[in-house]
């Protein structure tokens, strides 16, 4: 199961969030997945189910500088990477850095802005820059996008291309609470403000070594090949139009990488790949039909693959 943490250093980081945001314990787990493994996450989900509230917190207890961008029809580029405003004193450009230049950015509604304004954010979450009037800025390390949207409501929306959806290394949904948890937060009342009072487990410095010892986690030979025999049987699949891409093939090597580091090992096993497979691959794919799960189809083309002794 994917919420088995062993590590003592995501366990302090669990335990904390936990206790802020009740009946949302896989969905930590699956945002510090993607956080290490250097990724990005899409949480389709309804309103009101505390995808603000996580981004919040993962903000406070990972110390990151947190920027929220809530996006619209009217929303520009500018909006999010910032722009060049003249300076009258200085008779200069002066760069006025967007909300895109902070760790953990919340991108609210992502499919309500055009796509030129969707776009804008390729390059940021490929390359950890933007480039601006000719001139490369470098974003802060580490750099985590959060993006949401409603999978009900289309109305005034612009569906991601392929292309943005291929660089979510994940894409999750929270779900409504156990009757335990919503019966506490009934309680308890919004939490909203007790939110920016966590205080930090992890410093920058080391979330970035982290990052770094999870790149050294070991897989061995066998199990890249399962990967690669994987991604190849979606490619040939008559119920698939789209396969998966060789971003996707890293996507689910980093994010096994970091399962694994989550459950105290130095090494891939198989059920690191399974767990996190479900969430990284359906949102890559695109089916003949619309009448059948992605989900499904993913697992019945991963059941059809020997998995390595």
């Amino acid at each position: 199961m994917i919420e088995k943490v062993k590590n003592q250093k995501i366990l302090n980081i669990l335990n904390h969030l936990k206790s802020c945001l009740q009946g949302k314990e896989k969905a930590i787990i699956l945002s510090l997945i993607s956080i290490f493994s250097k990724g990005h996450i899409l949480i389709e989900d309804l309103p009101g189910l505390g995808k603000t509230s996580l981004a919040i917190a993962l903000s406070r207890a990972l110390n990151l500088s947190f920027g929220r961008i809530q996006c619209t029809n009217d929303l520009l580029p500018s909006d999010i990477t910032g722009l060049s405003v003249f300076n009258k004193s200085t008779g200069e450009f002066e760069f006025k850095p967007g909300p895109i230049f902070n760790n953990i950015v919340l991108v609210d509604e992502i499919n309500r802005a055009t796509p030129k304004t969707q776009s804008s954010l390729l390059e940021a979450m490929a390359e950890e820059q933007v480039t601006i009037d000719g001139t490369t800025y470098k974003l802060p390390k580490p750099f985590f996008v959060i993006a949401t949207q409603n999978p009900i409501e289309f109305y005034g929306t612009f569906p991601l291309p392929e292309g943005q959806l291929d660089r979510f290394m994940l894409k999750i949904s929270i779900g409504y609470p156990t009757s335990e948890a919503e019966s506490e937060i009934l309680k308890k009342g919004s939490s909203r403000e007790e939110l920016y009072k966590l205080t930090p487990v992890l410093d920058r410095e080391e979330i970035l070594q982290i990052q770094n010892d999870i790149r050294n986690i070991y897989i061995s030979d066998k199990i890249i090949h399962w990967i690669i025999d994987f991604i190849d049987a979606t490619r040939k699949d008559n119920r698939i139009i789209l396969g998966l891409s060789t971003r996707a093939g890293l996507a689910i090597t980093y994010a096994a990488k970091t399962n694994a580091f989550f459950k105290g090992r130095d090494y891939i096993i198989p059920e690191d790949v399974k767990e996190i497979i479900p969430f990284v691959t359906p949102h890559r794919i695109i089916l003949r039909e619309d009448s059948i799960s992605k989900e499904e189809v993913i697992l019945s083309v991963l059941e059809r693959i020997s998995v390595p002794p």
